[in-house]
């Protein structure tokens, strides 16, 4: 059994990008610039865009962190992304969720330019990644990708079983594995909520991702001698064991699966550094007009 060690791979990539734009910068061309929209001031929301612009500062990107108040209307929200639209300092930005209750998320997702969203929820960017054409990959399911291509895991005529059908990463997760491409090529099967029987159905796959967001979901009962696993989940469980009062874990239930597998994510520590890593990348194709 080997961990797939996230941490590592995302500050890998994150090098690598720096290297580049050490290369960028000396030739006089434009530094790329992400920008992140956060309403409000959930915390966890917060650690994640903190985290993002931490990341940018790392790889030597600009950035801009916009704060909103939860109580902004969802007009002038949809201004702001306007004038993020028009920026042409700015390559490409995000709009942190989840978003207050008052605020419509598929509007938001709407309003984002197609060339600036560098989350790659926009559905032109959606199709693009359908047809297989030059576009920003959504980053939980990019991040995956890359951690399969780094380990040389196999997975072309691989029975790969998805459990969960998310917009974010579920749906564009079974699209990718299924590409002829590689990482790619594999036999893919998507399970969610109204799935019957589950546990024989991922008893079978060769590759479990696992994005359903519900702890600890899957057992070792549920996967095969010799799997590879991907778990997506992270989740707070309280454990006034633990020194902060909870810990973190995943949708598969590491300690009892991990010795069933050849290759495991842990949580945290796996998927979860990918998604920053793949929002860098995505971001400096944005500076290289990939549309164009």
């Amino acid at each position: 059994m080997k961990i797939i060690d996230g941490k590592s791979t995302s500050l890998e990539i994150q090098q690598e990008l720096y290297e580049e734009v050490l290369q960028i910068k000396e030739n006089g061309s434009k530094v790329p610039h992400l920008a992140a929209v956060l309403v409000g001031n959930d915390g966890a929301s917060q650690t994640y865009v903190n985290a993002k612009v931490k990341a940018c500062e790392r790889v030597g990107f600009e950035s801009s962190l916009i704060q909103l108040e939860t109580s902004i209307t969802e007009k002038d929200l949809l201004n702001e992304i306007q004038k993020l639209n028009d920026n042409k300092d700015v390559d490409g930005f995000i709009v942190q969720l989840p978003l207050p209750k008052h605020i419509d998320e598929s509007k938001v997702t709407l309003a984002i330019s197609p060339k600036k969203d560098v989350d790659g929820f926009h559905p032109q960017n959606v199709g693009r990644m359908n047809l297989g054409l030059p576009t920003y990959l959504p980053a939980t399911p990019n991040g995956v990708m890359e951690l399969l291509k780094r380990y040389e895991i196999e997975t072309s005529g691989k029975n790969c079983v998805v459990v969960g059908r998310s917009n974010i990463v579920g749906s564009p997760m079974s699209i990718l594995m299924s590409k002829k491409d590689n990482p790619g090529n594999a036999t893919v099967t998507l399970v969610h909520s109204r799935t019957k029987d589950v546990k024989s159905i991922t008893k079978q796959a060769d590759i479990l991702i696992v994005a359903l967001g519900v702890p600890e979901f899957i057992t070792a009962d549920m996967v095969k001698d010799g799997a590879v696993v991907i778990d997506v989940g992270i989740h707070r469980v309280d454990d006034l064991s633990a020194k902060r009062g909870f810990r973190l874990k995943g949708d598969v239930k590491f300690d009892e699966v991990a010795p069933k597998c050849s290759f495991i994510t842990p949580v945290p520590g796996g998927v979860g550094p990918m998604t920053i890593a793949s929002l860098l990348m995505n971001t400096l194709k944005a500076v290289k007009n990939i549309y164009e």
